[in-house]
């Protein structure tokens, strides 16, 4: 006997339905709660809605050697923390893409290794590497990411829903004395050029000078006068001067020598955590007074000191390697004591490898600890001198802040902090606007429209 069509219907309808419900139920869940630090579903959902609706920007990304290599690609979800599907997901607008060069002291045989002339040309050739990724990633992929080379340009791309890429140098050391390569990469693009790294360079002094490389602080007592050269001449291109890393006496004399607004592309309040490659309050305030801003970096090291149990580690690595207790926290974030100017490369090799092993095992900064620092130096220099950097593929990333597709908690911490719609624009790429359009309108015309020229 055949069952009535309604009790078929009932049968084979109830549990599509039930189905199709459960299906809803998760996709929302997946929407609202995946990824989510454990704010309310209202914030989340105000999160969400703003950051499709604003531009957004990180002003600090390192671009990994092997980016776009397999298991890497930009347009896949893979395990790095930027790609251009994460960044979709977390409706990124744009970011600067770093184009750095670093001498390769960790890498081949027998490592680390002392400076030699190659290095040089190994961070010469690290740049145009980096540069032919990001120039491969808008040829292969026209329809989803394009180089922002004003900020009209950037809010063009963000209009057409495309990933808007700003280039920015890190890093004088492959430029040797060379002043006229900086006419060349604003040329290619370049945006934003930052003299420091870890180690001084002939450019300027670093925040963290390298023993292992026969630094001292303030070697030059800020900049040599290449730099001061290099400052008038990133004003005349239109280039923005970024000043984390530097030295306090390099960020001194570029704040005292430059004619337009400079930004600190990734840095953290020294109230923080009190170590030279984070800002004094001071130096928050030499940026403010160009006109500039500080882009709070999601690092979490520079965001939260590090816990007793960590220091007690270390402290016991060091015993072991005759270096007696730590003196500051600088010193705990990488080997920096003097006496290692002497040591073996064979030594250095095992005593840093220690000292980042523990390093790792620190339990991470939060979205709150992010939030206090930006809360802080909102308060020490204003709403309008404040942005927001991740730092990510060169040690950024914070617990709820993992990678671009994370960026909306970031905003959810800034709404349950009181922050208005208004003022989170400003935080994620208001501000960083501004200067831009500040810096360009400053250039030498004769040089701008060689740029233009120049442009692929």
């Amino acid at each position: 006997m055949t069952k009535p069509r309604s009790k078929k219907a009932l049968f084979i309808g109830l549990p599509l339905a039930l189905a199709i419900s459960a299906g809803a139920g998760f996709l929302a869940w997946d929407y609202w709660f995946r990824d989510n630090p454990g704010y309310p579903v209202k914030v989340m959902k105000q999160a969400t809605e703003l950051q499709d609706r604003l531009l957004s920007f990180d002003s600090h990304i390192t671009v990994p050697l092997s980016f776009g290599a397999h298991g890497n690609e930009a347009d896949k979800d893979g395990s790095g923390q930027f790609d251009l599907i994460k960044a979709n997901r977390g409706r990124l607008s744009g970011a600067a893409l770093t184009v750095f060069g670093w001498p390769e002291m960790w890498n081949g045989p027998n490592a680390p290794h002392r400076p030699t002339e190659g290095f040089v040309e190994e961070a010469r050739n690290q740049q145009e590497v980096r540069y032919k990724i990001i120039s491969g990633m808008v040829r292969d992929f026209p329809n989803q990411v394009g180089i922002a080379y004003t900020p009209d340009d950037f809010r063009r791309l963000h209009g057409e829903g495309k990933f808007a890429i700003f280039i920015s140098m890190l890093n004088a050391y492959p430029l040797g004395n060379d002043l006229s390569k900086l006419d060349l990469w604003a040329g290619r693009g370049m945006r934003m050029f930052g003299f420091s790294y870890i180690g001084n360079n002939s450019w300027a002094d670093s925040s963290r000078p390298l023993p292992f490389f026969n630094d001292s602080p303030d070697a030059l007592d800020g900049l040599s006068d290449i730099g001061k050269q290099a400052v008038q001449r990133l004003n005349d291109l239109g280039v923005i001067i970024d000043v984390s890393q530097m030295s306090t006496k390099a960020l001194e004399q570029v704040a005292q020598l430059s004619r337009t607004p400079i930004v600190a592309s990734h840095s953290a309040p020294r109230a923080a955590v009190d170590i030279p490659r984070n800002l004094s309050d001071k130096e928050l305030q030499l940026i403010k007074n160009s006109g500039g801003v500080v882009q709070v970096v999601g690092f979490s090291q520079y965001l939260k000191p590090l816990t007793q149990g960590t220091q007690d580690k270390l402290n016991a690595l060091r015993a072991r390697f005759d270096l007696p207790p730590l003196p500051n926290l600088a010193m705990a974030l990488m080997p920096g004591d003097p006496i290692i100017t002497a040591w073996s490369e064979q030594k250095l090799g095992q005593y840093a490898s220690g000292l980042y092993a523990i390093l790792e095992e620190e339990p991470k900064a939060t979205l709150k600890d992010l939030g206090d620092a930006i809360d802080y130096t909102v308060r020490k220099i204003g709403i309008d001198h404040v942005g927001i950097a991740s730092d990510f593929n060169d040690g950024g990333g914070i617990k709820g802040w993992e990678n671009v597709g994370e960026i909306r908690n970031v905003t959810a911490e800034l709404i349950q902090r009181g922050y208005s719609e208004a003022d989170i624009a400003k935080l994620w790429g208001g501000n960083f606007m501004r200067v831009w359009e500040q810096v360009q309108n400053a250039a030498k015309p004769a040089l701008a429209s060689r740029q233009d020229a120049a442009r692929p």
